[in-house]
């Protein structure tokens, strides 16, 4: 079976995943099983079933799903509770820190930008003073040529 790309805009695909079709190789594939496999982490799969397949086949791939992401949500969950738990405290002491190193910051950049504006600002002002007569000194002088 092949499938090309503007079916799978014609059955509303997403871009990414159109793209990704795309850069397969092509506007059209033959969709065989190493190719499914090359690609399983890449693909909405679930969308492919529900949009590609005939109502009887979908339903046999629902039935072989299912279990398998039952089975897949048994094994990680632990690992993602696991993970929370020692993330949770680190996250918190990061933004305490990042929290107090902020402030840290804060204290020492407002006098020094403070500074910079003092100066900054008056010889910005004369700058821009020199660019306005100089394009009035060049604008007048052009007029007075024609």
């Amino acid at each position: 079976m092949k499938i090309t790309s503007r079916k799978l805009k014609l059955l509303g695909a997403c871009r990414p995943q159109i793209a990704l079709f795309k850069e397969l190789g092509g506007d059209t594939k033959k969709i065989t099983r190493a190719l499914c496999l090359k690609h399983a982490s890449q693909f909405n799969w679930t969308w492919a079933a529900q949009h590609l397949l005939s109502p009887p086949a979908c339903a046999e791939y629902e039935r072989v799903r299912a279990p398998a992401w039952v089975e897949y949500e048994r094994v990680q969950a632990p690992a993602w509770a696991e993970y929370k738990r020692v993330q949770a405290p680190a996250w918190a002491e990061y933004e305490r820190m990042q929290a107090s190193a902020w402030a840290e910051y804060k204290r020492v950049e407002a006098p020094a930008w403070a500074e910079y504006k003092r100066v900054q600002a008056p010889a910005l002002a004369e700058y821009e003073r020199v660019e306005a007569i100089t394009f009035f000194r060049m604008f007048n002088k052009e007029q007075g040529k024609q």
